[in-house]
C-alpha cells in the first residue's frame, strides 16, 4: 500500500471464510478496497452480525493482533503516544484519532463507499480513573518464559507437598498453570523497580540491538565488552527505562526480606514459611509468582500452605464501589460513624460528582441511622464467624450482634467474679477431676471439653465459623444460660463443700473460655484475664498464654450431655407453658416427673436445675388439675397449674375442656383450658394443621410407591423419609384426639 496517496488508514479488511469466497467467485470485491486495502477470510468474523466484514488494525486491538498472527500479517502501528496518527496515514497524519474517525466517514462517503451508520453493542475499555478510552498499542516488552516453573507447581499441589485451602481452588491453579503464556514483566510507568537491562551500542552496529543485564553500570560494561569483544571505552550504554510488573517485585517477598541473594541467618532461619492467607482473587497473579521464584531461585517452595480467604463484600453481595457508596472502613464499624459523615467522606474522595448523589442514596438505603460503634473484637469475631465460601457478605447488624455478644461476656464474667471471695486464688482443674463435683459440674466441664476439642479442629481444618460458633455456645449458652443460673441456689443454700467445688469448676470454665476466645477477641479477653483471681501468675499475657488442648480437658461425657439435655427439655417444655399462661416469677408451679425405667439421672439433674423453671420437683403422686408435658416415651412431667389457673385434669384420663399441643408422635402438652379459651377457634387451628400434614404425609407416601424409589432413591434418604412418614402418621392421630376433645369442650 502506497501511504502517500491512502485515502484509508493502514489495515486489514476481515470478512466470514463463506462468505469471501462466494464474493471473489462473483467478482464482486470492490476494485478500491483490492487495490488500497487487503481483503482476507476468517472464521472469527461473525456474519450475522453487521456487515459480516470488519477492518483490522492488526497492532491494537487484542483479537486482531490474534487474526494477524493466524494469517502472518505485519503488525502496523498507526498513532503515538499522544493518540496522533502516524505519518503512514496519509493526510490524516498528525490528526488526533477521534477526529480521524469522523473524517474517515466522510472520505468513504465522497468515494461512494459509504452506506450507513448502524448502532451496535459495544464494550470499549475505558480507565477506570481518568475514564479515557483505553488504546492498545504493540511497545518492545520483557518476558519470561513460565511452562518449565508452571509444571513444577502443577506438581507440587498434585503431591500434596503444597496445600491449597479450601481445595475448591485448585481447579483454578490447574487451569491457570496448564494453559499458561510467557510473562511480561515489563511495565511502562514511572515508579517500581526499574529493570537491570542495558543497551549496549558498538561503533560498528549502532542500529542493531544489543542487551545485557547486570546489577550495576560497571558490571553492565565488563559483561558488555567481553560478551561482544570490544574495549569497554568504545561502549555505550543505556539502562532500560521500563520498571519490573508489580506482581514481579512482590513474588520476591518470602525471601527478599531476609537479605537474599545473601544466605543470611534470618534467611536460613526463617525461609521458607509454612502459611500463606491471602485472597482467592490473586491465586495466579501473586501466589503463583512466589511458587515460581521460591522452586526456581532458591529450590524451596515458601510456604507448605496457602489459605485463601473469601473476597469481602457488602450484606447484599455486591462488590464494594465508592460508586455504589457501600465501601466500608473498618475503622467506622470499629468507632461508629453517623449518615451524616458517611455523606462527608463523600465529598472527600476522588468520585466522579455526579455518582455523590447515587452513593449518597446507597449510604442512606444501607444505613439509615449510620454505623453503630462495634467495636475491634466485634469485627474480627465476625469476620471469622462469615468467613466461608467465596465471598463474605458484610452485615453490619450481624457485627452489632456480635457487640452485643462482647456485652452479655463482659456481664457474664463480672457476674462470675462475685462468687470469688476476696484474696483468694484459683488453678484450673487436672486433668483428672477430683471427687466431689456434682452432675451439672462435670456437665458444664464436658461442655467446656467439647469446646477445646472443636475450637482446636477449627483452627486446624482452617474452619473458622466452627470455631466461632461453640466459642459462643459455650458463652452463652452454656455458661450464662445453664451454669450461672444453677450456680445462683448453690452459692445461696449448698454446702461449703459444694460451693468449693464449684467455684473451681467455674474458675477453670472462665480461664479456659477466655483462652478459646482470645484469638478473636484479643481486647476483652486480655482485660478479663487480667482480672482473674489466678494462682499461677508467670504468665503476664492472655496473648502468650498456653492454648487449652484436648489433653487439658479430657472431661467429655456424652451420655451426661445427653440426660442434661433431657432435663433441659423439661425446663423449656415448662417455661413455654408458664409463658403461655403468662405466670408471674412470684407463681411458682410443682412439677411431678413421672418416668418408666432407669430414670434416677434425669430426675437428679431435673432436682439440680429445677430453679431454671421455677418449679418446684414434688416426689408424691401426680395431683389432678396437672399440665402433662410428654417429653418422651419414659418420662412424663406433670406440671400443677390448679393453684394458678382454673384447671383440673386427671392422670388416668384426658378430661373436656383440655387443649392437647403436640410436639412430636412422642411428645404432648396436655393444658386444661376449659372456660379460657374458644374451642371452635381452636379446632379451626388444629384443622389448617390437619390440612398441612396430610399434604406432607401424601407426598412422602406418593415418593415411598413409587416403582424405582428403592433403586434410585439413597438408603439414607428413604430411612429418613420412612422415619418422617411415622411421626407424621403419629402427630396425625393426635391431632384428630385433641379436635375430638375440643368438639366435647
Amino acid at each position: 500500500m502506497d501511504s502517500n496517496d491512502a485515502k484509508i488508514p493502514p489495515g486489514v479488511l476481515v470478512v466470514y471464510q463463506k462468505w469471501y469466497t462466494h464474493l471473489v467467485g462473483r467478482n464482486l470485491v470492490h476494485p478500491i478496497l483490492k487495490r488500497k486495502l487487503p481483503v482476507i477470510a476468517d472464521e472469527y468474523v461473525d456474519m450475522n452480525f453487521g456487515t459480516g466484514a470488519v477492518k483490522i488494525s492488526t497492532a491494537h486491538d487484542h483479537n486482531d493482533y490474534e487474526i494477524a498472527n493466524r494469517h502472518n500479517l505485519p503488525f502496523i502501528t498507526i498513532f503515538d503516544d499522544e493518540g496522533r496518527m502516524l505519518d503512514n496515514c496519509g493526510p490524516f497524519a498528525g490528526k488526533k484519532r477521534f477526529d480521524v474517525r469522523r473524517e474517515i466517514i466522510k472520505t468513504l462517503d465522497q468515494a461512494k463507499l459509504y452506506k450507513e451508520t448502524k448502532e451496535h453493542a459495544m464494550v470499549i475499555p475505558l480507565c477506570s480513573r481518568s475514564k479515557d478510552v483505553v488504546e492498545p498499542m504493540l511497545k518492545p516488552q520483557w518476558y519470561i518464559r513460565c511452562s518449565n516453573m508452571a509444571a513444577e507447581a502443577v506438581k507440587a499441589v498434585k503431591t500434596g507437598e503444597l496445600k491449597i485451602i479450601p481445595d475448591v481452588h485448585e481447579k483454578t491453579w490447574y487451569h491457570w498453570m496448564e494453559g499458561i503464556r510467557d510473562w511480561c514483566i515489563s511495565r511502562q510507568l514511572w515508579w517500581g523497580h526499574r529493570i537491570p537491562a542495558y543497551r549496549v551500542t558498538l561503533p560498528a552496529s549502532e542500529k542493531e540491538e544489543l542487551w545485557v543485564s547486570a546489577h550495576t553500570e560497571e558490571e553492565a560494561l565488563s559483561k558488555a565488552a567481553t560478551k561482544f569483544g570490544v574495549a569497554a571505552e568504545d561502549i555505550k550504554l543505556f539502562r532500560d527505562e521500563d520498571v519490573l510488573d508489580t506482581w514481579f517485585s512482590s513474588g520476591l517477598f518470602p525471601f527478599a526480606i531476609f537479605g537474599w541473594p545473601d544466605n543470611t541467618d534470618d534467611l536460613q532461619a526463617f525461609y521458607p514459611g509454612n502459611l500463606l492467607e491471602t485472597g482467592h482473587d490473586i491465586l495466579f497473579f501473586w501466589v503463583a509468582r512466589m511458587v515460581f521464584f521460591g522452586q526456581r531461585l532458591l529450590g524451596k517452595l515458601p510456604f507448605k500452605e496457602i489459605y485463601l480467604h473469601p473476597m469481602v463484600r457488602d450484606a447484599h453481595g455486591r462488590k464494594m464501589s465508592k460508586s455504589l457508596g457501600n465501601v466500608i472502613d473498618p475503622v467506622d464499624v470499629v468507632r461508629g460513624i453517623t449518615l451524616e459523615q458517611l455523606h462527608a467522606q463523600l465529598l472527600e474522595s476522588n468520585l466522579d460528582p455526579r455518582e455523590i448523589e447515587k452513593a449518597k442514596q446507597g449510604q442512606k438505603q444501607d444505613y439509615p441511622n449510620g454505623i453503630p460503634e462495634c467495636g475491634t473484637d466485634a469485627l474480627r469475631f465476625a469476620l471469622c464467624a462469615m468467613t466461608q465460601g467465596r465471598d463474605l457478605n458484610l452485615d453490619i447488624q450481624r457485627v452489632q450482634g456480635y457487640r452485643f455478644f462482647c456485652n452479655k461476656l463482659w456481664n457474664a464474667a463480672k457476674f462470675a467474679l462475685m462468687y470469688f471471695p476476696a484474696d483468694t486464688s484459683y488453678k484450673v482443674h487436672e486433668p483428672t477431676l477430683p471427687p466431689g463435683l456434682s452432675s451439672v459440674d462435670r456437665w458444664m466441664l464436658s461442655k467446656l471439653a467439647l469446646a477445646v476439642q472443636k475450637v482446636n479442629q477449627g483452627f486446624q481444618n482452617y474452619e473458622f465459623p466452627s470455631a466461632t460458633t461453640h466459642c459462643y455456645n459455650l458463652w452463652l449458652y452454656d455458661l450464662c444460660d445453664v451454669y450461672l443460673e444453677y450456680l445462683k441456689p448453690v452459692f445461696a443454700q449448698g454446702s461449703e463443700d459444694q460451693k468449693s467445688a464449684a467455684r473451681r469448676t467455674l474458675y477453670t470454665t472462665l480461664e479456659y473460655g477466655l483462652k478459646l476466645l482470645s484469638p478473636f477477641m484479643p481486647f476483652i479477653t486480655e482485660e478479663l484475664y487480667q482480672r482473674l483471681p489466678r494462682q499461677d501468675t508467670s504468665c503476664p499475657s492472655i496473648c502468650i498464654a498456653e492454648y487449652p488442648t484436648e489433653s487439658d480437658t479430657p472431661w467429655r461425657s456424652e451420655d451426661l450431655e445427653a440426660n442434661v439435655e433431657t432435663a433441659l427439655k423439661i425446663v423449656h417444655l415448662i417455661r413455654s407453658t408458664r409463658s403461655e399462661y403468662n405466670l408471674t416469677n412470684k407463681q411458682k408451679t410443682t412439677a411431678h416427673l413421672v418416668t418408666s425405667g432407669d430414670q434416677l439421672e434425669i430426675r437428679e439433674l431435673f432436682h439440680k436445675l429445677q430453679s431454671l423453671a421455677n418449679s418446684e420437683l414434688s416426689e408424691e403422686h401426680p395431683p389432678s388439675g396437672c399440665s402433662i408435658l410428654t417429653v418422651s416415651d419414659k418420662i412424663e412431667v406433670h406440671l400443677v397449674l390448679k393453684s394458678c389457673i382454673n384447671s383440673d385434669l386427671s392422670e388416668e384420663q384426658t378430661p373436656s375442656g383440655c387443649s392437647i399441643l403436640t410436639v412430636s408422635d412422642k411428645i404432648e402438652v396436655h393444658l386444661v383450658l376449659k372456660g379460657l379459651i374458644d374451642p371452635q377457634k381452636e379446632i379451626t387451628k388444629l384443622d389448617k394443621k390437619k390440612e398441612t400434614l396430610s399434604q406432607t404425609i401424601n407426598k412422602l407416601q406418593q415418593a415411598i410407591s413409587a416403582e424405582d424409589y428403592t433403586t434410585k432413591v439413597p438408603v439414607e434418604v428413604q430411612k429418613l423419609n420412612s422415619e418422617k412418614l411415622t411421626q407424621s402418621q403419629g402427630e396425625m392421630e393426635r391431632l384428630q384426639a385433641a379436635i375430638e376433645t375440643l368438639k366435647l369442650m
